[in-house]
């Protein structure tokens, strides 16, 4: 009989969500994808590589053009210079990113601490690294981390803490006391960090994305990652990069050659040409973002859920213990099949499922769309 590597994984939630939207006509705002497209240059810019007949390998590390534009705006968002040949991968998606970085650190016997609720990817890439994850729990309403937990969870085999802010799902961000004690803790026990960025160019009410990049010191144990399909409505392209200190940066690209070798190159030089032309485009995801929160937050006003804070990503938490009694799955699926909308639960984000009675909503979709879900849900 065939022994799997990961015996315990199955069907991710967000494929079930889904099928569960399409198959009952819900209004989907489980899986976190926009309902919008990408901008226009975007796709005119891939549009004309294409036929111009770049459609080869591109470098491995990642077009020479865009690592250049993607150093440039790490010094024009947090003020950081960094070698855009040595210190720049792209990779094919944010995921990808993270799998390689885990398996450029991490050796059998070695503990990675994540935050749960994590991002379902992590412990799977740790596993077939031969780590192990150590699980530190936030809950609602502010899943704010403990640190004096974390710092009890650190033992002799800790090897690196994977962070991610702003925080999927439950939209909460680092602040400095953060960052303060997490550099403290890296240097203190020798580790690494990994940094999930993927949203870091969606926070709300004026609040600054925190990156690592900003400190120098932190920066000098981590691998950065980021997502051009965040940033610019295209998740369907998997284009990602990491940053990286340049002695850690060969360590990845080692791993990353022989993952995927090198990433979609009519895609690289058409993102290249955005970050040139349109940069202002992320100066204006926050504000952009913002406004579908506020409409979704203000339309539930009237609703029996208790609307949790949202400081970035495009996700919003609901509390729903006024209006059912079912756990966050059960609810999940009520709420599809009989209501007509489809959310995520957050306990399957936990090692330990969480009691806590929340679920999430993906706010990157339409105002028409937004109002009508909201609609429904007051009803309840």
């Amino acid at each position: 009989m065939f022994e799997s590597k990961l015996p315990n994984l199955g069907t991710s939630i967000f494929s079930q969500m889904s099928a569960l939207a399409n198959q009952f006509s819900a209004i989907n705002l489980s899986q976190g994808f926009p309902e919008f497209d990408a901008p226009e240059l975007l796709k005119k810019q891939l549009n004309h590589y294409v036929l111009e007949g770049v459609n080869q390998y591109s470098p491995s590390s990642g077009v020479p053009r865009l690592q250049q534009q993607i150093a440039k705006l790490i010094k024009r968002k947090y003020n950081a210079n960094i070698n855009a040949n040595e210190q720049v991968t792209v990779t094919s998606g944010a995921t990808e990113a993270l799998f390689v970085a885990i398996q450029a650190i991490v050796r059998k016997g070695d503990e990675v601490i994540v935050f749960d609720p994590a991002y379902d990817s992590y412990q799977p890439a740790i596993e077939l690294a031969g780590g192990r994850s150590v699980h530190v729990a936030l809950h609602a309403p502010d899943y704010a981390i403990d640190w004096s937990v974390v710092t009890k969870a650190i033992t002799a085999n800790t090897r690196a803490i994977i962070i991610n802010t702003p925080h999927n799902p439950s939209g909460k961000t680092l602040k400095q006391a953060d960052i303060d004690k997490l550099r403290s803790l890296v240097a203190q026990h020798d580790l690494y960090v990994i940094s999930d960025e993927v949203y870091e160019h969606i926070t709300f009410d004026q609040q600054p994305h925190l990156s690592v990049l900003r400190d120098d010191a932190l920066f000098t144990k981590s691998f950065v990652i980021s997502s051009f399909g965040k940033t610019f409505h295209s998740t369907g392209w998997k284009m990602g990069y990491c940053i990286a200190p340049a002695e850690l940066a060969v360590e990845f690209r080692k791993i990353h050659q022989y993952v995927t070798f090198s990433s979609f190159t009519p895609a690289q030089h058409a993102l290249a040409d955005m970050l040139e032309q349109q940069g202002e485009h992320v100066d204006e995801l926050s504000e952009f973002y913002q406004q579908k929160r506020d409409v979704l937050s203000n339309a539930l006003k009237e609703s029996r859920f208790t609307v949790l804070p949202s400081e970035g990503t495009y996700f919003l938490l609901l509390d729903y213990s006024d209006v059912s009694e079912l756990n966050d799955v059960e609810f999940c699926h009520w709420l599809a099949e009989q209501a007509g909308v489809a959310a995520i639960p957050l306990s399957v984000f936990y090692e330990k499922h969480s009691n806590d009675k929340v679920i999430r909503l993906c706010f990157a979709k339409n105002e028409a769309t937004l109002i009508q879900a909201a609609e429904i849900l007051c009803q309840l």
